[in-house]
C-alpha cells in the first residue's frame, strides 16, 4: 500500500502541471460536446499511459543490464524533478483557450499521439523521473509504484475533463497557479528524496 500511494502521489504530481496533454484536454473539456470531451480524455490517457510503460521498463531494462546507469539516472533523475518543481513554483499559469479541438475522431487521436509520444519534455520527463524513481525502489514494489502511477493519470485526465466541462464558468487561471504550486512542492520532495538516494550509493 506504501508504495501504490507514492506512485499515486508521484503520478499526480507529474500529470497535473499544466502542459501539452492538459492543455489539450482543457481545450476539449471547455469547447467540445460531453462525449467528445471523455473521448478526447481516453485517447491522451491511453498514449499518457503506453509512454509511462515505455518509459518504465525501457529505464528498467537499463538498470538491470549496466548497473553503473542507476547512479547517472539518480542524480540526473533528481535534479531534473527539482528543476521542474521550482519552475512549476515560478510559473503564473495560463490557460490558452484558442485551441481549435474541432476536429475528426482519427486526427483527436494524431494529436494526442503528438502532445504524448512526440513531445520531448514528457518523454524525457517520463523516462528519468519514473526511470530514477524504479531505480530506488526495494525489489518486489515496483508493481505497486507503477499501478498508482496509472491510476493518478486515469483519475486526473477524467476528472479535469468532468471539472472543467461541467463548471468551466468558474474556471479561472488562480486555479492552475494553485495546482502548479502544489506540484512543484511534491516534485521538490521527491526530488530531494532521489538525490539522497543517489548520496547514500556513493558512499558506499
Amino acid at each position: 500500500m506504501k508504495y501504490l500511494l507514492q506512485g499515486l502521489t508521484m503520478g499526480l504530481a507529474y500529470v497535473a502541471p499544466i502542459g501539452m496533454q492538459n492543455m489539450y484536454i482543457m481545450n476539449s473539456a471547455l469547447t467540445r460536446t460531453t462525449k467528445m470531451a471523455y473521448v478526447t480524455a481516453f485517447i491522451v490517457l491511453a498514449f499518457d499511459v503506453t509512454l509511462t510503460f515505455a518509459g518504465y521498463f525501457g529505464m528498467g531494462t537499463i538498470l538491470e543490464t549496466w548497473p553503473v546507469t542507476r547512479l547517472v539516472v539518480l542524480l540526473v533523475g533528481s535534479l531534473l524533478v527539482i528543476y521542474t518543481g521550482i519552475s512549476l513554483l515560478r510559473d503564473k499559469g495560463n490557460a490558452d483557450r484558442k485551441v481549435d479541438v474541432n476536429i475528426p475522431l482519427l486526427k483527436i487521436a494524431t494529436s494526442a499521439f503528438a502532445v504524448s509520444w512526440l513531445n520531448p519534455p514528457a518523454v524525457i520527463g517520463t523516462t528519468m523521473l519514473f526511470g530514477a524513481t524504479r531505480a530506488s525502489l526495494p525489489p518486489g514494489t515496483a508493481k505497486f509504484f507503477l499501478w498508482g502511477v496509472i491510476s493518478a493519470s486515469c483519475i486526473w485526465f477524467t476528472g479535469l475533463t468532468t471539472l472543467l466541462h461541467f463548471f468551466q464558468k468558474r474556471f479561472s487561471p488562480k486555479i492552475i497557479r494553485w495546482i502548479n504550486i502544489l506540484s512543484g512542492i511534491i516534485l521538490i520532495f521527491y526530488g530531494g528524496k532521489l538525490f539522497l538516494q543517489f548520496v547514500e550509493l556513493v558512499r558506499k
